[in-house]
């Protein structure tokens, strides 16, 4: 047993985390994934451990990814994920001084990218952080000589910054097309990975992004039929909570509806918890994931006698918590409000002070207005008996 603490190597990734202790090697190899209850905002598990959780808990544990594209962007979750990963790296120490720490951070990312890396870091308990770029690091550990004044391609495969952008084409496929194009997105893309394949690796997941959502979808039909590899689809840049829903609901819902895709990601300006939601419903009105309460309403009209929008939403947030796959209506009259709940499993219709239960289109019964959103969850906590 060691009597002082090592310092500390930390691959701070998208997917994965992983420390190395000097003179003990890699001694931390987990997911970037923390298990959080969404009621409390406390911690309940991180890496495989969190992971696992995924499915096989109430719905009121979401696991999240506090690092996107390799930098942080939920700072708080990041701490609490690095200050249990430092106590695991520090098992084999007796005493368990603060470390000194060196974190690899993507090229190109940006001063207060990196100031919000070394805060997390000694806040989650480090004594001093260094930063080092990742294809430098890469380098260095494959046995390089850096002060050589021989080139060396040093290709970094990550999971979340590993990709062909529009926005990042070379110059030459710029001027061969004379814009960026469809075409050009695609040639980039396979270009790199004859590269990685000639380097004998072939375990690739590709993917290629655009913010012009057409452009997008016609890139990933060309590099379809093209590629073998797993595509991994978004649309980049997608915009804030409003408009970049519309633009990736479209666009991923061309791609996937072809069959086109293996993993997704939406890209808001936003909370990432969103993002999830949003990847989500898309999948699910796909027919491509199964579970999840789904929820119909109507459009308010002269009939609506309710504040139907403020029900539907209540309604929407209170369903978030249940692990059935069922669909639920909220609808704003009791006159056609049965017959178009009809195709829902069940559902309630508001009328002047008071409204219906309804299931798959027959109405229950009939209760006050003020008891309708209790009266829905109540069926909703005892749907196993139904």
């Amino acid at each position: 047993m060691q009597l002082f603490s090592h310092d500390l190597g930390i691959d701070l990734g998208t997917a994965n985390v992983q420390i190395y202790v000097d003179g003990k090697g890699v001694v931390v190899r987990e997911p970037s994934v923390v298990a959080v209850d969404k009621n409390t905002g406390k911690v309940i598990q991180i890496g495989s451990a969190a992971r696992n959780m995924l499915g096989r808990t109430p719905g009121n544990v979401v696991a999240m990814h506090p690092l996107k594209d390799g930098v942080i962007s939920d700072h708080e979750m990041t701490v609490q994920m690095l200050q249990e990963l430092f106590k695991e790296s520090a098992k084999t120490s007796l005493f368990t001084p603060k470390p000194r720490v060196v974190i690899s951070v993507p090229s190109g990312v940006t001063e207060v990218e990196e100031r919000t890396v070394i805060n997390a870091a000694i806040e989650a308990g480090a004594r001093r952080v260094y930063l080092i770029e990742e294809p430098l690091a890469a380098g260095m550990g494959a046995g390089l000589d850096l002060r050589s004044p021989k080139g060396h391609m040093v290709v970094n495969i990550g999971c979340g910054t590993t990709d062909v952008n529009s926005g990042s084409l070379e110059k030459n496929i710029i001027e061969k097309y004379g814009k960026v194009t469809a075409e050009g997105i695609v040639e980039s893309a396979l270009d790199k990975v004859r590269i990685i394949e000639e380097n004998g690796y072939d375990n690739l997941v590709v993917s290629i992004k655009s913010s012009d959502v057409m452009m997008c979808v016609k890139a990933h039909e060309l590099l379809a039929k093209q590629c073998n590899y797993p595509l991994h689809v978004g649309i980049t840049e997608a915009g804030t909570l409003y408009s970049g829903n519309v633009k990736s609901s479209v666009g991923l819902g061309i791609i996937l509806n072809q069959g086109i895709g293996d993993t997704i990601r939406v890209s808001l300006t936003g909370d990432p918890v969103e993002e999830i939601r949003t990847g989500k419903l898309i999948l699910k009105t796909l027919g491509l994931r199964q579970g999840g309460i789904e929820v119909v309403s109507c459009p308010t009209c002269g009939r609506t006698k309710i504040d139907l929008i403020g029900l539907a939403n209540q309604v929407e947030q209170m369903v978030q918590g249940y692990d059935l796959d069922i669909k639920v209506a909220v609808m704003g009259c009791v006159v056609n409000g049965p017959g178009e709940a009809k195709e829902a499993d069940i559902g309630i219709a508001g009328g002047i002070g008071e409204g219906l239960l309804i299931k798959k289109g027959e109405i229950i019964k009939k209760v006050p207005e003020n008891e309708l959103l209790g009266t829905l969850k109540y069926e909703l906590d005892n749907w196993k008996n139904n």
